[in-house]
């Protein structure tokens, strides 16, 4: 009996198939990183970053010259410690937001640090005092 069409060509695919297996096992065979010396297989990172085959000794670096390193933490800028704003919410509860001028930033308030009664749109001027869940105002004052 007679194979059909599709038969005859899986049977070709496998023939194929079989010739790229051999193929690719004797060029692995050819390729054989097996016995190199383990010099051969490290690689460096140079001063720019990148990989290179030479030893950090061998490599150029460089000059430094020590008087352009500056030793010690870069100057920090005093952050002006009283900030103005004006109260855009206030809750029946005793807490509100403050918009600060600077940042346009919503800062939070309780009624307890105000030394006055505040309202709703009132300016005042208060400390920014950092919270558990943020930013929080305290000593604030009404500006007149």
């Amino acid at each position: 009996m007679a194979d059909s069409f599709s038969k005859k060509e899986n049977f070709k695919k496998k023939i194929q198939k079989a010739k790229e297996k051999t193929l690719k096992r004797e060029e692995r065979k050819t390729n054989n990183n097996k016995g190199k010396g383990l010099d051969e297989m490290f690689l460096y990172v140079d001063a720019n970053g990148q990989l290179t085959e030479t030893r950090p000794e061998d490599q150029d670096r460089p000059e430094i010259n020590m008087d352009d390193i500056q030793l010690g933490a870069a100057p920090i800028e005093a952050e002006e410690l009283v900030k103005t704003g004006i109260v855009t919410f206030l809750s029946e509860k005793g807490y509100g937001f403050i918009t600060e001028n600077s940042s346009k930033d919503n800062i939070f308030f309780h009624e307890n640090n105000c030394a006055h009664a505040v309202k709703k749109g009132n300016k005042v001027s208060f400390e920014k005092e950092r919270s558990p869940k943020g930013f929080s105002a305290v000593n604030i004052q009404i500006i007149k």
